[in-house]
């Protein structure tokens, strides 16, 4: 029987040579091996090496400020770095931005099955995920900045349609992590609150013949664990590690929840409700979207309000809830919680969830949106010398048979009062957030799948993406057209015929009664 060898973290980080591949689990701080990062800048800072890594990641890893993936922002340790997500990590972003690092960012479901075709040895991933956006070679190719020359983004015919081939990357080491290993090196997960793509990676590192090592919380005996719960079969895991409790927390907000682990179901009505703002009118309005019986994706920031106002209008028997890295049910968490949720139907590994998305089984996407413009084309990804990157924003906007942009409708000091039906524009965000063209294509407006829904929701206005462009199709009550709306755009849309005003309900501090529309909406039920 293989047993993998128990060394401490810095002895594992010695695992990593120069010039290694390494990919990295997590999902912002869930899955993310804190410890092994750790021991791994450290033994660069003190001895230089290993220098020149290649860094592949799917979602975001880090805090936006000194954990995950940030620890690696040393320079010499990165040479390139292939990432899904950079908002999280803006020590690394900083390296990119800066040329100082050859850098790519591409769709974080691409990469999520780039790691089961680099396990079965597949010369790359081919997609339909990306085409139009700034990942396409006909406009960027997903290269952050002028030092990133290669191409591993290729626009190919397949079957007489239009697809994008990523090319493959084999891995030399893959940093993992999980709760429990036995002597065996099997790992379990059910401390963790997300599978994400653990086994697709150990076999991805394998099968290159690269190395696995896992970060745990405790051992067990050989073979007392329970063949069902184990993610990650000892055949595939060279090393494990013993991580300190303050470099494996369940999330970054949370050292250990029992309701992110599934071990208890939470009453919803102790979730807090929103209060009313603008980011709640947004909310509501995008909820007014949500189709009964349908599945749902909810984006980070923004999005994350729809999961709070349903649950505070008793909807979520009249929907499931879903988020990327495997979430199926419940209600998704927030801030440095995402990713993470409460009384979940089912958890599937986060390459199985894209699966699912990027073959249209999403119903409605509710999604972020940083800069709209004359199109209808969103940037979420990329503003000036600021990196976020575009994470799973492509597949699933891309992929879904409606989707929702959310956003107030200027950034930067906004001010706005709600109330008695109403909304008051009391002081101006300081930046447009509506131009004639954004700063990068994270969705293309005029590309949008055929057949596909789009909405724009701000506090303010609803609009719709149409073949002529931008129309404006809602206002909300309160807010004059041209002083509110049209003047704080630096382009002007069609206006629809039948410019309507946004139900009143949604600017009132009292519930929607949301679940007597929805449930209506749904029509009688079959008898039985």
């Amino acid at each position: 029987m293989h047993r993998p060898l128990l060394p401490s973290p810095a002895h594992a980080a010695e695992l990593v040579r120069p010039g290694d591949t390494i990919a990295t689990s997590g999902f912002v701080g869930i899955g993310t091996p804190d410890h092994l990062l750790a021991a791994l800048a450290e033994r660069y800072e003190v001895t230089g090496e290993p220098s020149g890594l290649t860094l592949l990641f799917a979602a975001g890893q880090g805090d936006g400020d000194e954990r995950g993936l940030n620890r690696l922002a040393v320079p010499g340790l990165l040479r390139r770095v292939i990432g899904g997500h950079w908002g999280l990590i803006p020590k690394v972003a900083e390296l990119a931005v800066a040329s100082a690092i050859e850098a790519w960012n591409l769709p974080q479901g691409v990469i999520s099955h780039m790691y089961r075709d680099i396990a079965a040895r597949n010369p790359g991933t081919l997609t339909r995920i990306g085409l139009h956006t700034f990942v396409d070679p006909r406009y960027e190719g997903g290269r952050i900045n002028e030092r990133t020359t290669g191409d591993i983004v290729e626009l190919v015919t397949f079957a007489g349609e239009e697809m994008l081939f990523y090319r493959s990357h084999p891995i030399d080491v893959a940093l993992l992590r999980g709760t429990t290993a036995d002597e065996h090196g099997n790992i379990t997960m059910e401390r963790e609150a997300l599978t994400l793509d653990a086994l697709a990676m150990a076999m991805a590192a394998r099968n290159s013949g690269g190395r696995v090592i896992v970060q745990v919380e405790r051992l067990a005996e050989g073979g007392t664990l329970d063949p069902r719960l184990v993610k990650i079969p000892h055949i595939l895991v060279d090393a494990v590690v013993v991580a300190e409790p303050d470099l494996h927390p369940q999330t970054y907000a949370t050292p250990y929840s029992p309701a992110f682990a599934h071990r208890l179901r939470v009453p919803l009505n102790t979730l807090a409700p929103m209060a009313l703002d603008a980011r709640k009118v947004v909310a509501r309005r995008a909820a007014l979207e949500l189709p009964p019986g349908g599945v749902v994706n909810l984006g980070i920031g923004m999005p994350e309000g729809v999961a709070s106002v349903a649950a505070e209008e008793a909807v979520l028997d009249l929907v499931t809830l879903t988020a990327e890295p495997g979430v199926i049910g419940g209600v998704p968490a927030s801030g440095l919680n995402f990713g993470a949720a409460v009384n979940p139907d089912a958890l599937i590994d986060q390459n199985q969830q894209f699966d699912f998305y990027d073959g249209g089984g999403l119903d409605l996407a509710v999604l972020g949106m940083a800069q709209l413009d004359a199109d209808g084309d969103v940037n979420v990804s990329r503003f000036g010398r600021r990196l976020t990157g575009a994470g799973g924003f492509i597949n699933i906007s891309q992929s879904a048979r409606t989707v929702v942009f959310t956003g107030t409708f200027t950034a930067g000091g906004l001010r706005v009062s709600v109330g008695a039906g109403r909304l008051v524009v009391e002081q101006e965000g300081r930046h447009h957030k509506l131009l004639p063209r954004v700063e990068q294509i994270t969705f293309n407006g005029r590309h949008a799948a055929r057949g596909q829904r789009v909405l724009y929701v701000t506090e303010r206005a609803v609009f719709t993406a149409t073949a002529e462009g931008l129309r404006l199709i809602e206002i909300a009550p309160g807010v004059d057209l041209r002083r509110d709306v049209l003047d704080m755009m630096d382009f002007t849309p069609t206006v629809a015929d039948d410019l309507r005003l946004m139900d009143e309900r949604i600017f009132r501090d009292e519930p929607m009664g949301l679940h007597d529309l929805l449930d209506h909406a749904a029509g009688p039920r079959p008898p039985g």
